[in-house]
């Protein structure tokens, strides 16, 4: 979230209408730039990718794996910031016509907590997400040799609950 917490500052300042889309995703790349640099200047070679969340990390892998609930889906196709937003803190109109968050719980046994996947009977999984590769391609354009970090699926599956 950054030395000074410029991440959540920046989000609030999102979802209050004071900073667009672009200033918060220039946010983003800066504090993802200068954590590899910290990274790197300690020794490690290969630096994690995929481990930065707008919200939380789990919620990412929703969205990157296309489990995301029908109340949420946006009529354009692939999912973008506001869906993401509105599947952590709900929605009361706009894109998705008034919708609950989804539930939050607890991270294994500790203080933080994450959104707990939805998936139905019928789940199909997509990839509609492309925050990863993204990062990746901003770790190389800065000279950075990077590895991947994903929930596992089975540990991903397990996190979830089985809707309707």
């Amino acid at each position: 979230i950054g030395r000074d917490r410029e991440l959540k500052k920046a989000l609030e300042a999102f979802w209050k209408g004071e900073l667009d889309e672009a200033g918060l995703r220039a946010v983003g790349r800066d504090l993802r730039a200068t954590h590899w640099q910290l990274q790197k200047d300690a020794g490690i070679e290969l630096l994690p990718v995929g481990d930065f969340a707008w919200y939380d990390q789990v919620l990412t892998h929703s969205l990157t794996f296309g489990v995301v609930p029908e109340r949420f889906r946006p009529h354009s196709g692939k999912p973008g910031l506001d869906t993401l937003f509105a599947m952590a803190r709900g929605v009361s109109g706009g894109c998705c016509g008034g919708a609950h968050a989804q539930e939050m719980t607890k991270w294994f046994d500790t203080n933080y907590h994450y959104l707990v996947p939805e998936f139905t009977a019928d789940q199909q999984f997509q990839l509609s997400w492309e925050q990863l590769f993204e990062e990746v391609d901003e770790a190389h354009a800065l000279g950075h040799p990077v590895k991947p970090v994903l929930i596992g699926p089975l540990t991903y599956l397990w996190l979830g609950k089985a809707k309707g």
